[in-house]
């Protein structure tokens, strides 16, 4: 075999190579609806790069006008719930970056009376809540409260093995001073 049909082969190889980890790592565009009682949100984002538009559309709102935010990451589940149990629901949508750490965060609007929506600020992790983490974060409502987990990473772990516990943070949603924001309520590792 020549030396340029080997050179050839080999450059073949890693383009193939090359664009099986590109679709793999690629996510698929997303466009969901949910709905509780009256109100629904329609999710879209096309999901092609490490920042993309997030088209929120309300329909059932006094203002159904569509909003679009910036995400750092690609949109990966949305729920729909209560959890002030104020009779109006609340939209979370759960954010992962690129990259091998996957870390996660949340956008989230709660609606006023069903008149407009207003965005709910989400806290930073803090100092303690961050040891051993290293992204693949997962939101959820649930009973009243949000939940996030993520793995505890110990020294030496790998992004890929995490040996350590999961680190539960729970969220009360509270009316703020010109909007709405997530308060900590209880941390634990399980």
């Amino acid at each position: 075999m020549k030396s340029s049909t080997i050179i050839k082969s080999l450059l073949a190889l890693s383009l193939s190579l090359s664009l099986l980890t590109l679709s793999a790592n690629a996510q698929k565009a997303f466009d969901k609806t949910v709905t509780l009682e009256k109100v629904s949100f329609r999710i879209q984002c096309a999901n092609d790069s490490s920042l993309n538009k997030v088209k929120i559309t309300p329909k059932g709102l006094a203002d159904d006008k569509a909003i679009t935010v910036e995400a750092e990451g690609a949109v990966t589940a949305v729920e729909i719930d209560d959890l002030n149990n104020d009779g109006f629901p609340e939209i979370y949508i759960a954010i992962t970056s690129a990259g091998s750490g996957s870390y996660g965060s949340l956008i989230a609007y709660a609606s006023n009376k069903n008149k407009s929506i207003t965005p709910i600020y989400m806290p930073e992790l803090t100092k303690e809540q961050m040891k051993g983490y290293m992204g693949h974060d997962e939101f959820a409502p649930v009973e009243g409260v949000l939940v996030r987990n993520f793995p505890v990473y110990k020294d030496g772990d790998s992004n890929a093995k995490p040996t350590g516990k999961t680190r539960q943070i729970q969220y009360h949603l509270k009316a703020g001073e010109a909007g709405w924001k997530f308060v900590h309520s209880k941390t634990f590792d399980f």
